[in-house]
C-alpha cells in the first residue's frame, strides 16, 4: 500500500523559509511515470498546486510560487522536501504531499493526511 507522509514545523516566522519533507513508502519515488506533488490550502481558498519532482528527478514550479519554491528528493530515504523562502502570513495552509499518477483518471491517486503550516511572529 502506499502512503505519504508530511513532517515538518507547524509554525514559522515570517521571513523565514519553511521546509516541508513527505516521506513515501509502497513504491519508490523513482519509479517510472510518478510526479510527487506539493498541493496547499489555504483557509477560504481552494487546492493550490506547488510544484511537483518527477520520477527522474525534475521539476516543475507553479510561476506564481516558482521565486520562492524548490522541491528536492532523497532516493536514498525515499523522501522529497518542500522549501518555501520568505513566507507570509498569506502561506499559512495546511500542505499536502500528494502522487501525481498520469494512469489514474483523476491525476492524484495517493495523498498524504496533510499538515497544517502557520505563519506567524
Amino acid at each position: 500500500q502506499v502512503q505519504l507522509q508530511e513532517s515538518g514545523p507547524g509554525l514559522v516566522k515570517p521571513s523565514q523559509t519553511l521546509s516541508l519533507t513527505c516521506t513515501v513508502s509502497g513504491v519508490s519515488i523513482t519509479s517510472n511515470d510518478y510526479y510527487w506533488t506539493w498541493i496547499r490550502q489555504s483557509p477560504g481558498k481552494g487546492l493550490e498546486w506547488m510544484g511537483d519532482i518527477g520520477y527522474n528527478g525534475i521539476t516543475d514550479y507553479n510561476p506564481s510560487l516558482k521565486s520562492r519554491t524548490s522541491i528536492y528528493r532523497d532516493t536514498s530515504k525515499n523522501h522529497f522536501t518542500l522549501q518555501l523562502s520568505s513566507v507570509t502570513p498569506e502561506d499559512t495552509a495546511l500542505y499536502y504531499c500528494v502522487r501525481a499518477n498520469p494512469w489514474w483518471p483523476t491525476w492524484y491517486d495517493f495523498w498524504g493526511q496533510g499538515t497544517q503550516v502557520t505563519v506567524s511572529s
